[in-house]
């Protein structure tokens, strides 16, 4: 382990993490287990983490127990990175979508005011309708933007309290597109670390308890203790997760099949592996529809906002005519 750790030192590129591993290294050379030496870096290491690695020391198979940390973290990683990068473009439309339809609306429409103010004949209800769009916005966008600031930074506040947070989390459940996702993603998450706990030779409890904690979502956090208090109780751990309805009934199914079989972490990680699967081809099927739709969406207001313009031109020349 010493050479290990003396290896990642000399190879290491930030200095940073020379300066952690060198420490970790220092800590096990003073006769620390490698557990309690990364228990010395918390915000590096988290509590599952040094579990893991406690429990390979205990059990003779760090080796093991290490590939299989490594394996969770980089599925974990992967994970994420998909469902960032199926969200990136459409955000990316979004908000220059928002900020062109804007600058057309402030900068461009009241040109045309000016232009048709002289006339004493009435405009085209889209036109009238624009120009009232864009007088409201010349007027009153600043007060809307502050009110989205104030009501974005009030949200992220409020979700600071424990009470506020389990509500909004229970309720962003209940939605029917990003609810299906969270679900999924918190739902593989937690089948992911419990098969590596439980196959790293944690108790069923402990690595109940730390997987539960790695979820994000308050309310599955919730269940997820509460599945814990049942199997504490003596109950089956796929019985107490068929009667938690936030999590996906495959989660129970296959828990059930690795109770009967003995063979419960290759199982739940089964499981954690369809459930991941699912929630990319998910994401980036809403990414593929989504990116047309606001290309779309985003040409109709572009569209209108020239018919706007071009409309009181084509009358005018019937006038002139």
């Amino acid at each position: 382990l010493e050479r290990a750790l003396t290896a990642l030192s000399d190879e290491a590129e930030d200095p940073r993490q020379r300066e952690l591993v060198s420490h970790l290294r220092a800590e096990v050379n003073a006769g620390s287990t490698f557990a309690r030496a990364l228990g010395s870096a918390p915000r590096e290491f988290d509590e599952v983490y040094r579990g893991v690695v406690a429990a390979g020391e205990q059990s003779g198979q760090l080796g093991s127990v290490l590939d299989k940390l490594a394996n969770d973290l980089e599925e974990q990683q992967a994970l994420t990175s998909k469902l960032i990068g199926a969200t990136l473009y459409p955000a990316i439309v979004s908000v220059f979508a928002v900020v062109i339809v804007v600058a057309l609306l402030v900068f461009v429409v009241p040109q045309v005011a000016q232009v048709f103010s002289s006339s004493k004949r009435a405009l085209p209800m889209l036109t009238q309708f624009m120009l009232g769009l864009s007088a409201f916005m010349r007027q009153w966008g600043w007060l809307l933007g502050l009110a989205l600031i104030g009501g974005s930074a009030g949200l992220v506040w409020a979700r600071r309290m424990p009470d506020f947070r389990l509500r909004f989390d229970a309720f962003w459940l209940t939605l029917p597109v990003t609810g299906r996702l969270a679900k999924g993603y918190n739902a593989a998450r937690f089948a992911g670390t419990l098969a590596m706990l439980a196959g790293s030779g944690v108790p069923i409890l402990k690595a109940l308890q730390a997987a539960a904690e790695t979820l994000s979502n308050r309310a599955m956090r919730a269940d997820a203790m509460d599945c814990l208090d049942q199997v504490r109780e003596g109950a089956p751990l796929a019985s107490a997760l068929a009667a938690k309805k936030r999590f996906p009934g495959l989660l129970a199914m296959f828990a059930r099949l690795g109770e009967q079989t003995g063979q419960l972490p290759v199982m739940l990680q089964r499981a954690a592996n369809q459930l991941s699967a699912e929630v990319t081809r998910k994401a980036l099927a809403i990414a593929t529809i989504l990116e047309p739709l606001l290309i779309v969406a985003m040409g109709l207001v572009v569209m209108l906002i020239v018919m706007s313009v071009m409309l009181p031109i084509m009358q005018m020349n019937t006038w002139v005519k």
